[in-house]
């Protein structure tokens, strides 16, 4: 049903997925491009000095359309959901504030000095710049996470006239919350960029383009794809077990469990029926769920009907049930792409210790394919993260209904929503235009 608070979602939901599509390849690829800098500073290789230079060309068109859409990104909140904007805005001001302050005008000014200043400056501080990048790039999606650990488990405020008020910025920073979600999306985005490197390094490869010279980054980024892919898994595997206690609710919507489990079997495919509340085919790994949880095979997993019944009894009479099958598809999308993503870097390393990936053009042709694994299991972990704590925009503190601009009508957010999605549409077309053509580019000496 399109009404407003479902159809001011759905806005939401285009524009963060969109904007989120270039938040990992920022973060990862500013830190790649920084590395390729101190190598060809250290090493006085220009070889290296020209793969800093080709990759921050990519680098520069993935933060300038990341930069338009984060900007909306923010109009949201006063646009669509005021409500929420006026509940949380005393705590969120800070980082937000923060953020824009001390990491994005950071970001930018020293992005500027490191486009303009390569043969004005002096080696050390050009490579200083790259660095002052990739630091702040990182920092500033830290100040956002803090943001959007109070709305996953709010700490740190009190309740005063119907509105969140920050009783401890030490609390805010310091939310557990933070520290699994903040290495997951570097590492993440670590990732993104490393596959990224992986997938035009074997195009020009393929194309015979600079083979020996991108064949460096291409080793290069195997290696950082399959250390940080293990990082993510592991970074991951301690935030379910987080979630278990904070969100247990979104854990048994991840599994589809609809009443709890002594000990919990692991679904490994499932047809989901929301509304009948059951599940009609159920693959399961017995006892393996209770393992993967508690590190042993007796663990207790809680239920969704026993979780509702609870809610309702400390909440009053609702649903408060998240959309199960999105939940439990997505969580299984993103396992099932890191799972490939691992056994495909091994696989490259494999070809690539027997030095005949040059003359490999199917391994080639496979590596480019890996691209878009990462944005969709970015993408896919996102929305779970997001939509698994529905029908909640602050945990257990304030509901989606009650965050949206009453002000607003139907129409009005469906039409806004169509012209975004057109626009962003065209965005993606654009950016995927320039990154294919600046990926086909011939290097040249000294070229940025």
């Amino acid at each position: 049903m399109l009404d407003l608070v479902n159809l001011s979602r759905l806005h939401f939901a285009v524009v963060t997925v969109y904007h989120f599509l270039f938040v990992p390849l920022t973060l990862g690829l500013s830190i790649f491009v920084a590395i390729f800098e101190t190598l060809a500073f250290v090493k006085k290789d220009d070889g290296w000095q020209k793969l800093a230079a080709f990759f921050g060309q990519l680098f520069l068109i993935n933060f300038a359309v990341g930069v338009v859409t984060g900007l909306v990104q923010e109009f949201q909140f006063g646009m669509n959901w005021s409500s929420y904007s006026r509940f949380v805005g005393d705590i969120f001001g800070a980082p937000l504030a923060i953020e824009a302050l001390a990491a994005f005008f950071l970001e930018s000014t020293f992005l500027g000095i490191w486009v303009f200043g390569r043969h004005k400056l002096s080696p050390k501080v050009h490579v200083a710049s790259i660095w002052m990048v990739a630091i702040a790039s990182n920092l500033s999606a830290f100040w956002i996470l803090v943001a959007n650990s109070f709305m996953q488990n709010p700490r740190g405020f009190a309740i005063v006239n119907g509105k969140a008020h920050m009783t401890s910025f030490l609390a805010l920073i310091t939310n557990p919350k933070v520290f699994y979600e903040f290495p997951h999306v570097i590492f993440a985005g670590l990732t993104t960029a490393a596959v990224f490197i992986m997938g035009v390094s074997a195009y020009r490869i393929y194309k015979k383009q600079n083979p020996e010279l991108f064949l460096r980054t291409l080793s290069f980024s195997t290696v950082a794809a399959l250390i940080s892919l293990i990082a993510v898994t592991i970074i991951g595997d301690l935030q379910s077990k987080y979630l278990i206690k904070i969100q247990p609710m979104k854990m048994a919507a991840a599994e589809a469990i609809w009443e709890t489990e002594q000990p919990a079997s692991l679904s490994v495919f499932a047809i989901v029926d929301g509304k009948a509340y059951r599940n009609h085919i159920n693959i399961t790994v017995p006892k393996m769920l209770s393992f993967m949880s508690y590190s042993n095979f007796t663990g207790s997993f809680p239920g969704i009907n026993e979780l509702q019944a609870e809610a309702v009894q400390r909440f009053g009479p609702g649903n408060y049930i998240p959309p199960v099958a999105l939940i439990y598809w997505c969580f299984r999308i993103m396992v099932a792409g890191g799972a490939v993503l691992i056994i495909a870097t091994f696989i490259v390393m494999w070809f690539m210790r027997k030095k005949n990936i040059l003359t490999n053009p199917w391994l080639l042709r496979g590596i480019i394919a890996l691209i878009p694994i990462p944005y969709i299991c970015n993408s896919t972990g996102w929305i779970m993260a997001e939509v698994g704590r529905q029908p909640w925009i602050v945990y257990n503190i304030l509901l989606v209904k009650d965050g949206v601009s009453r002000s607003n009508t139907p129409a009005m957010v469906l039409t806004t929503l169509i012209g975004f999605a057109v626009v962003y549409g065209i965005l993606a077309c654009i950016d995927g235009y320039l990154l294919i053509t600046f990926a086909r580019k011939e290097i040249k000496e000294g070229a940025q």
